[in-house]
């Protein structure tokens, strides 16, 4: 399981009790799909996104970003996710080779604007 303040926690995370994880590596990103149980034994779902970085020292260090999807919120979400996955491919120019324009473009979260 992925654990997102492995670090700092001592190897524990916080949080519910894992069920299952599907990491997805994509360019210079992985993003973890983990299904997490409460107390009570209901399911939710954390999708956290992990960017590798260099530290000043020249250590390896992870930006991550990370939000929480509950069950009753699924179906609203993957709507809205489908509808702009299709507005995105309807309207973005298509190559031969990938099927996009670009095979990936690295996007920084200070750069957009709600």
């Amino acid at each position: 399981m992925y654990f997102e303040n492995y670090d700092q926690a001592g190897g524990a995370e916080r949080g519910g009790e894992d069920v299952f994880s599907k990491p997805v590596r994509a360019g210079k990103r992985t993003y973890f799909f983990d299904v997490k149980a409460t107390k009570g034994n209901d399911y939710y779902l954390t999708i956290t996104e992990s960017k590798r970085r260099i530290d000043k020292d020249g250590r390896f260090a992870y930006d991550k970003h990370k939000i929480f999807l509950y069950k009753e919120d699924f179906e609203k979400f993957t709507l809205g996710l489908e509808e702009v996955i299709q507005f995105i491919k309807e309207r973005c120019p298509v190559t031969e080779s990938t099927g996009y324009k670009n095979e990936y473009q690295d996007v920084d979260f200070d750069d957009l604007s709600s």
